[in-house]
């Protein structure tokens, strides 16, 4: 196990931050605190790439709308299925491989992905490592040891602000990769439409490669381990249990509301821009680019807004927001509006991200953090992976509004229960870690 000593995070009655000085405030993180959040940047930038080109890459190469949904949703269930045994394993164990064997995979099915577009090699290497779902530099699978070792450096007070930074320069990312989506134009003359596409999977593998230094330069703190059967468990240790336990069955079942709709409307979006308004990379990803740069600076928004309202107020002020705009989006007559509707729903409903992830950490103890990820993360991605199937679909044959819709009716049941059901959870946070 790393011996490396890692500072100790701020204490709980150091002020908020300020972001009016974001250069002090980054050096008052912790070393590992600032890896993460780095690492967090450099992966986003090739997942906003492939947000906005995965789709149209596979349509460039001859897939129809429900093989492109079909193997986006693959990609989402194997994912879903490996984050439960990563959350449940990194608990007893280590954090840190985890997230580094995650850079080692991704870069491993990019070299794939840039060799060869043989469907099934190439669908595999999608599945596996996840291109095309836009997880705002979130380590796909492994995202629960990712989240639970970030949470080892930060205490309960300044989670909403770290989460949230952590959001905002995923974005940030995302928006760089967004405008890079433009640059198979420059050589499309020169290697066909199809294959313009595919020097674009070589920033993943830069931007994975760098992230192998920076988390095994990151210390993580030696754990103690947990007796897996302790010979007594005190009345206070099972009530504390039990309702960590109903936290989590709630957080489920507003995540399934949440996921199908995601699903339905998210992955598939460049896609959607494209069928309906015959627009190409270049337009989709320079809306794309700036939407992600509006919604990082909602997220450093949301990050301050948690100091003063609490982390289910700000989620639910922004995902309200997100719901008008849901509705508006589909019946834009031009693209613009439609584009404009999008930057400003993304920038609502994503930027509180940050704030949700605060919540489900802080909720339960350090020994079951994985697990709680794991579980957030499950209850969204299973759910999530039926919707690019359905839009696919649905878009292919040109019902361009229908997914929306149903995906409005969802967001409106998620928006109305989250406050009435995790209010009191949030009120009976603690200060520190126990």
């Amino acid at each position: 196990m790393n011996s490396t000593a890692e500072p100790a995070a701020p204490s709980p009655g150091d002020p908020p931050p300020d972001l009016r000085h974001p250069i002090s405030t980054w050096r008052s993180l912790a070393p590992t605190t600032r890896g993460l959040l780095g690492a967090r940047f450099w992966r986003s930038i090739s997942q906003g790439a492939l947000v906005v080109d995965l789709a149209l890459y596979l349509h460039a190469l001859g897939w129809s709308g429900a093989g492109i949904g079909a193997v986006l949703s693959g990609a989402g269930a194997f994912g879903a299925v490996l984050t439960v045994l990563v959350g449940l394993t990194a608990d007893r164990t280590r954090r840190k491989p985890f997230v580094l064997a995650y850079e080692g995979v991704t870069c491993a099915c990019a070299l794939v992905a840039v060799s060869t577009s043989q469907p099934a090699l190439l669908g595999a290497a999608i599945v596996m490592a996840g291109f095309g779902r836009g997880a705002n530099g979130a380590a796909g699978p492994f995202s629960p040891a990712e989240q639970a070792w970030l949470s080892e450096a930060v205490d309960p007070p300044r989670r909403g602000f770290v989460y949230s930074m952590n959001t905002a320069l995923g974005f940030v990312g995302m928006a760089v990769g967004a405008w890079a989506a433009g640059l198979p134009v420059l050589w499309q003359q020169a290697l066909g439409l199809a294959n313009s596409y595919r020097p674009l999977f070589l920033i993943v593998l830069l931007g994975n490669a760098v992230n192998l230094v920076l988390v095994a330069r990151a210390p993580e703190r030696p754990r103690t381990p947990r007796p897996r059967r302790p010979p007594q468990v005190h009345p206070q240790q099972s009530e504390v249990r039990a309702r960590e336990n109903r936290f989590l069955f709630r957080l489920v079942g507003l995540n399934v509301l949440n996921g199908l709709a995601v699903g339905l409307t998210g992955p598939l979006m460049s896609y959607w821009f494209a069928m309906k308004f015959h627009v190409g990379a270049h337009a989709i990803g320079s809306v794309m680019g700036v939407t992600f740069a509006v919604t990082a600076a909602s997220a450093l928004v949301t990050a301050s807004l948690t100091q003063r309202v609490g982390l289910v107020r700000s989620v639910q002020w922004g995902r309200a927001a997100g719901l008008v705009l849901l509705v508006l989006l589909p019946i834009m007559p031009v693209y613009g509006l439609a584009a404009l509707a999008y930057l400003l729903r993304s920038a609502f409903n994503r930027g509180t991200v940050g704030a949700r992830q605060a919540l489900v950490v802080s909720s339960v103890r350090d020994h079951r953090r994985g697990f709680a990820v794991s579980i957030n993360a499950l209850s969204m991605m299973l759910p999530m992976a039926v919707g690019p199937t359905v839009a696919g679909i649905l878009i292919g044959a040109r019902w361009f509004v229908t997914p929306f819709y149903i995906a409005a009716v969802l967001q409106a049941l998620y928006v109305l229960l989250y406050g009435r059901v995790f209010g009191p959870y949030e009120k009976a946070l603690p200060e520190h870690d126990a």
